[in-house]
């Protein structure tokens, strides 16, 4: 990406539509698929039933937001580390944050603000959500917002230890099992285990999103999985990946943990697959490799989608 141009001295006034584009709005579709699935299991899995649709929505709102703030709060630590600022050839909008720091138009002080106003509102409404449907919502809430602060924020700094694109799947693992849960009040390992492939397909759009960021990420010490394995390790660890997300549902299914209507998740396969061979020939080119990207980011949103329209239409 081309250097920024300088930022003017101090930011414009902070409007609602810049509020909405500092939580890189496009990504909020992988949460709203991901609560679709939870709700597709609820309602047409081997323990399905009649959903309620007031929890259905507040349990949208709830994760969108959560999204929505995590995604703030990466903006804000990768602007103090000093990755986005030294990223060039980050694939904007994929990669590189929402460089809207960068650019002049907010501030590191006020995208930590609204971080933090986004992550509060968490609270009332997960609390709200337990009371309606256990306790089981808590600690999924609690594990979330310590994924969504840990994944950036020291100490922990997930992302920068190798562990941030397994932290990411499993955060978005836990959106279609919460989703779940608000609506049954209980655990299965039915959904548990089918869906982890989504989960999988989610660290491989971090893992494909970490390849351009890498040598930014490198000279900050921010050591990504892509960093600490080179870029054509990280293609073929992409491509393992993306083929046991999609061996995962089909062993569901073969465990009887699974209905056969939810192998329509494997229609995703080519997409993945496609991205792989892509991120393997450009690997070094990162440059190249926004078809790659976009390839992920439909296999992802596109396999919990699938899953769920045939649980629910198979």
């Amino acid at each position: 990406m081309p250097a920024s141009a300088p930022a003017p001295a101090t930011p414009p006034p902070l409007t609602w539509a810049m509020r909405l584009r500092m939580t890189r709005p496009g990504f909020l579709l992988l949460t709203v698929a991901a609560c679709l699935l939870g709700l597709a299991w609820a309602s047409a899995g081997p323990t399905g039933g009649t959903l309620q649709p007031l929890t259905a929505l507040a349990t949208v709102l709830l994760a969108v937001v959560a999204h929505a703030g995590a995604n703030v709060l990466n903006d804000y630590h990768d602007a103090r580390n000093g990755a986005d600022a030294a990223n060039r050839q980050g694939l904007f909008p994929f990669s590189g944050g929402s460089r809207l720091i960068q650019q002049g138009l907010v501030s590191v002080r006020t995208t930590g603000r609204w971080a933090a106003v986004l992550l509060w509102c968490l609270v009332p409404t997960g609390i709200g959500l337990a009371l309606y449907s256990g306790s089981g919502v808590l600690g999924i809430g609690l594990i979330g917002l310590l994924l969504a602060w840990g994944y950036s924020a020291p100490p922990l700094a997930l992302m920068a230890r190798g562990l941030g694109e397994l932290a990411v799947g499993a955060a978005w693992w836990l959106v279609v099992l919460g989703t779940y849960y608000v609506q049954r009040g209980q655990w299965q390992l039915e959904p548990a285990f089918s869906t982890l492939g989504f989960g999988l397909l989610v660290v491989n759009l971090l893992l494909i999103n970490g390849v351009p960021d890498a040598p930014a990420d490198a000279s900050v010490g921010k050591r990504t999985l892509v960093v600490r394995l080179g870029a054509r390790r990280a293609a073929w660890l992409y491509l393992a990946l993306a083929l046991l997300a999609h061996a995962w549902l089909g062993l569901g299914v073969l465990l009887q943990l699974a209905p056969a209507r939810a192998l329509w998740g494997l229609v995703t396969l080519p997409l993945a697959l496609g991205a792989a061979l892509l991120l393997l020939r450009h690997a070094e080119q990162a440059q190249r490799l926004r078809p790659a990207i976009g390839l992920t980011i439909l296999s992802a949103i596109g396999h919990a989608l699938a899953q769920g329209a045939g649980l629910v239409w198979g």
